[in-house]
């Protein structure tokens, strides 16, 4: 059953541009989630920004030859419907099973997503019309580029519905936060702790670089000992806190 799209608070996506997907992982890892990394999920061009958003899915299955024609992107099923259901700010996260062989999105689609305000694409398939893709500005994470269509591999069946990308089971309005690194899920119920622990995160990790800039060893800094944990607080308190 489709899962309607929520929208995702401009506070909430602020404080996690802020926060690196290594620095989520991290986290998520204190929480006893060690599966939230998307594999093959790497940026498509260089210098694409971190973008954070909820989760909009789209599965795809093995081909099967009598539904992946061409006919079906007619077909009210379709990764055409999909994408006009997508909400503006959404990161559309596509289950391709993996595929290498078959490129799941072109140039026109993305153009279609990028109009309708569409954040960005996360697949552990690929894209083809890689020229034309690039050429929309849509950011694209997936694993590289291929000239058949999705047709040739994959038969698509839904979307808003929990999917597989990458090994990581994604549910749809689940949080997206993707960099350099690749993308990260953030489970939806969890979100306030994960903010609060990973902006605190990354501010002792701002301190501690700056100790070992200035020639602090490692034993005791990374991860602080009782000692640095009171330095760090009377950092925080006095100059790391504004």
């Amino acid at each position: 059953m489709s899962v309607d799209p929520l929208a995702l608070d401009d506070k909430v996506v602020q404080a996690l541009r802020a926060v690196s997907t290594a620095t989520l992982t991290t986290v998520l890892l204190k929480h006893g989630l060690r599966n939230v990394w998307l594999r093959g999920t790497r940026p498509l061009a260089a210098g694409q920004p971190r973008l954070v958003g909820r989760a909009f899915t789209l599965r795809f299955v093995p081909a099967r030859e009598d539904l992946a024609t061409p006919a079906s992107w007619a077909s009210p099923i379709s990764t055409r419907a999909a994408i006009e259901a997508m909400p503006a700010g959404c990161i559309a996260v596509v289950g391709a099973m993996g595929v290498t062989d078959a490129g799941i999105f072109g140039d026109i689609l993305c153009a279609r997503m990028r109009k309708r305000g569409v954040a960005g694409l996360v697949t552990d398939g690929v894209v083809r019309d890689v020229a034309g893709v690039l050429g929309t500005g849509l950011p694209v994470w997936c694993q590289g580029t291929a000239a058949p269509p999705s047709v040739a591999g994959l038969t698509f069946v839904g979307w808003q519905e929990p999917i597989d990308c990458g090994g990581g089971a994604v549910f749809p309005n689940d949080i997206i936060v993707v960099d350099q690194d690749g993308a990260v899920l953030i489970p939806a119920a969890l979100l306030d702790d994960v903010i609060a622990a990973s902006v605190e995160q990354e501010r002792l990790e701002e301190w501690i670089m700056g100790e070992v800039e200035r020639g602090t060893p490692l034993p005791g800094l990374y991860p602080p000992n009782d000692e640095n944990k009171a330095r760090y607080r009377a950092w925080a308190e006095k100059d790391g806190g504004d």
